[in-house]
């Protein structure tokens, strides 16, 4: 059997984040990929237009129709939007409890247009993070999650994972791309191991859905069968090329996507 994920997340009407970079991963890496989308956005590689929320009702809908007729081997969370919606996501996953849960908070956008409501953050962090197996937030995503200031060195992020690991997640990857240098490194706090994730920062401005990117790729690896430092590690290292690549694509005039099909295009018809 195909292993199968799930992606709870905003639609991106450019195709380079949300919804559509979520199916384009699951895709690229073998694994058959089902939605529930949360949100419509106006949005192309410049910035985000407008945002039209999804009923939570219909979103339980969505959800209740997936799990009640597909197994569902991971879950990957996205753009929630606001408190009701988190509420019905939390809901239904308390409902049908799938094996993988992986959350990527999405609070802002790669063009700093907000996401998720401020008064949502506490139902993130009171109904979702306990729910969920990995929570995958950049810095700023973290400190929005635990209340403090932003942290802009390497060493913050061991502790400031432990803060959210205090808060219910059960494992954390504290995402490094925001810090200065010449490296991306992300931290994992698993259980009460932890391990570093290495990475050189990729000289290419098209980085729109990286974060979308990895958490999908984990969850895809998950999927797979991967234990959760191997799929890190394999997301990491999908996501590194990805970005390589993705000046390949010339899509738009902004920010534009990383390459998710960069090991499937040779560039040939089909």
């Amino acid at each position: 059997m195909i292993p199968v994920a799930l992606t709870i997340a905003g639609s991106d009407s450019g195709g380079g984040a949300g919804i559509q970079a979520d199916l384009k991963t699951f895709s690229a890496l073998g694994v058959y990929g089902c939605s529930v989308v949360t949100a419509l956005t106006a949005q192309n590689t410049r910035g985000v237009r407008a945002v039209s929320e999804v009923p939570p009702a219909f979103v339980s809908a969505q959800l209740d129709a997936v799990f009640e007729d597909i197994r569902v081997d991971a879950v990957k969370i996205g753009m929630l939007a606001n408190a009701s919606i988190i509420e019905a996501v939390a809901d239904a996953l308390a409902r049908h409890r799938p094996r993988w849960v992986v959350l990527d908070p999405v609070m802002v956008a790669k063009s700093g247009d907000r996401l998720l409501e401020e008064d949502a953050v506490a139902a993130l962090v009171e109904r979702l993070l306990p729910l969920a197996d990995l929570i995958t937030p950049n810095l700023a995503e973290a400190a929005a999650l635990v209340g403090q200031d932003l942290v802009r060195e390497r060493r913050q992020m061991p502790p400031l994972a432990a803060r959210l690991q205090g808060l219910g997640a059960r494992n954390v990857l504290v995402k490094g791309g925001h810090l200065d240098g010449p490296a991306s490194p992300d931290f994992l706090l698993y259980g009460g191991e932890h391990r570093w994730f290495e990475a050189p920062r990729v000289p290419t401005r098209h980085s729109h859905g990286t974060g979308c990117t990895l958490s999908s790729a984990i969850a895809a690896f998950l999927a797979r069968g991967r234990p959760l430092p191997e799929a890190v590690a394999r997301a990491k290292a999908y996501l590194e090329e990805a970005l390589r690549r993705a000046d390949e694509l010339e899509v738009g005039g902004g920010r534009g996507p990383v390459h998710h099909f960069h090991n499937l295009w040779r560039g040939e018809e089909p």
